[in-house]
């Protein structure tokens, strides 16, 4: 069965940092792109964070210098380090993984992790 689980969201002030991790199972992230997005209350999901397979990265310009995206294909899992957060990150925030193989796109969603940002 195919799973992303995300973790390490929680309540965290402004100015600092979480890490959320995604755990991936019954698949191999290896060939994958694997991102990061988030959604904020009546607000549209975006993309914040897409790591290639080959290890390229990209962000958004609203997290860029903030947060960093890396993968480990040993322990099938991407992570998001997030520094400098502030209230509009506030958010519950989820991994993907896709790839497309001769033509058939295969895309994976996690179930999400809140992130709330607030003094």
């Amino acid at each position: 069965q195919v799973q992303l689980v995300e973790s390490g969201g929680g309540l965290v002030q402004p100015g600092g940092s979480l890490r959320l991790s995604c755990a991936a199972s019954g698949f191999t992230i290896s060939n994958y792109a694997m991102s990061w997005h988030r959604q904020a209350p009546g607000k549209e999901r975006e993309s914040v964070a897409v790591i290639s397979s080959a290890g390229g990265t990209n962000y958004d310009d609203s997290v860029k210098g903030r947060f960093t995206i890396s993968r480990d294909n040993a322990k099938n899992a991407v992570y998001l380090q997030m520094n400098s957060l502030n209230p509009e990150d506030t958010a519950v925030y989820y991994c993907s993984a896709e790839r497309t193989v001769v033509g058939l796109r295969s895309k994976y969603w996690g179930q999400g992790t809140q992130v709330t940002v607030s003094s």
